[in-house]
């Protein structure tokens, strides 16, 4: 997420990379079915087809802008102390997952993207929790009441690295993902990483922080689980070259808490005809007969996944892929932007693609733009989160102001929420991208972290 890990620089911003195309990054429009990014959530069909909730009201604590009518609460901030009392609430506060607990009861889990060097607050080592005692990131994980009290703040897994994003299982625990392909010895590292590890939410204990190493060994964005097959769909964000989509075959599908320890197949996605999805421009182009390769070596034991030999016909990448989920028979994944100047083959400013796993058919659904509208927030998509309502929420990740903004079914953009917490100066503004939107089951509250400083916040109002 916060982590640019295309050319050039990792210290350029997105806003700088789009720049360069010649592109005025003003606000976002879409061509494109956006109805289709809501397939398979309960209440598309009755929901989410309004405007937006009206202007966003200036925070008089200087936190968060949101309409009228909505409030927010600050449920954990970055260096505070846990009430597990094992130690500081760590920092880059990322991914994130509501799950539903028992009594009642429901835990966020958190990840934290941190890098060696950064100087965040790490997650704290923790008996039976801790992979690789020399990394800082992991996950946190808050349990709240009913009311969306916090009862308890603690240690989900530590020493794992760049944890950002992720995503759920259908049997309740949270797929967390290192964005990174560090081998022990780099970085002080005493293991691999570059891993998918699983978090029980309900224990933590019970899934421990057993890599899956199976599932790959590469700059993991997020997952998605067809939950009638248990195949996981998983992105890479990574560079020279882009990243892959890949699918991970399991020897136990569907088997519930540690069954992917058990391993599999990986395979990378193979459109045949198309190197590079930032070639696509047209939504609704649609491509047949996708293939799905053998990945060599997993572990990358010599040779990074995507540098691997996938044979005469060559693989499909892409830069920045980001978000990822299932809706009704498909997978949706997120290119976040592509430049030229960066090495892709076209240049735009998101695309939302579509895997029909049963059509073996790939389509590209949305194309974000720039817009005139300087009202307008935005420059390209992030996190993408399906409400319960139907709505959708997209995390802005760039320079200047951060939004989550909505989209409605008829692709109307509106501002949802802006970041007031100066990281700058007063005279050079900055402020930390929004990461980790995920809605209550039932819907009444919005959870989002602030990447920095880490900060947690739970969003109520009047949903429709």
């Amino acid at each position: 997420m916060s982590e640019l890990s295309a050319d050039p620089p990792e210290s350029a911003t997105r806003r700088q990379v789009l720049a360069r195309t010649g592109a005025t990054v003003a606000g976002i429009a879409f061509a494109g079915a956006v109805p289709e990014l809501f397939a398979g959530t309960a209440t598309a069909a009755t929901h989410g087809a309004g405007g937006g909730y009206g202007p966003l009201v200036p925070d008089p604590a200087g936190v968060l802008d949101l309409p009228k009518g909505f409030r927010y609460r600050i449920l954990s901030r970055e260096g505070a102390p846990m009430r597990s009392g094992q130690g500081a609430v760590p920092g880059s506060h990322d991914g994130m997952e509501a799950i539903r607990g028992s009594r009642g009861r429901l835990h966020l889990v958190r990840n934290h993207e941190i890098r060696p060097g950064d100087g965040k607050p790490p997650v704290p080592a923790a008996k039976g929790l801790t992979y690789d005692p020399a990394a800082g990131g992991g996950c946190t994980q808050l349990t709240l009441d009913q009311r969306d009290r916090l009862l308890d703040e603690r240690v989900a897994i530590a020493g794992t690295a760049v944890n950002c994003a992720g995503g759920p299982t259908p049997w309740r625990t949270w797929l967390t993902c290192e964005e990174t392909e560090a081998k022990a010895g780099a970085s002080g590292y005493t293991k691999d990483h570059g891993f998918i590890f699983e978090v029980d939410p309900d224990d933590p204990h019970r899934s421990g922080a057993v890599p899956l190493t199976a599932m790959g060994r590469f700059p993991h964005e997020a997952i998605a689980v067809d939950p009638r097959t248990g195949v996981v769909y998983e992105t890479e964000d990574a560079s020279k070259p882009f990243g892959l989509f890949y699918r991970f075959l399991p020897d136990k599908p569907l088997g519930g808490l540690g069954s992917l320890r058990a391993g599999g197949r990986l395979e990378a996605m193979r459109v045949p005809g198309l190197p590079d999805l930032s070639a696509v421009q047209e939504p609704g182009a649609a491509f047949a007969g996708v293939e799905w390769v053998p990945v060599p070596d997993p572990l990358a034991k010599q040779t990074s996944v995507r540098l691997q030999d996938y044979g005469a016909k060559g693989i499909t990448r892409s830069q920045k892929l980001e978000g990822c989920y299932w809706g009704d028979k498909a997978v949706y994944f997120v290119a976040s932007y592509a430049a030229k100047a960066s090495g892709s083959a076209a240049d735009h400013f998101g695309q939302v693609w579509k895997y029909e796993p049963h059509r073996h058919r790939l389509t590209l659904v949305v194309v974000f733009g720039p817009d005139t509208d300087i009202q307008l927030p935005g420059e390209s998509p992030d996190n993408i989160t399906i409400t319960p309502r139907g709505g959708l929420m997209v995390s802005e990740d760039g320079d200047g102001a951060q939004h989550v903004f909505g989209v409605t079914r008829g692709g109307e953009v509106y501002p949802m929420a802006r970041n007031r917490l100066n990281i700058g100066t007063e005279q050079s503004p900055e402020y930390g991208e929004f990461a980790g939107a995920t809605f209550s089951p039932n819907g009444r509250t919005m959870f989002v972290n602030i990447y920095t400083p880490g900060t947690t916040l739970a969003v109520t109002g009047p949903w429709h």
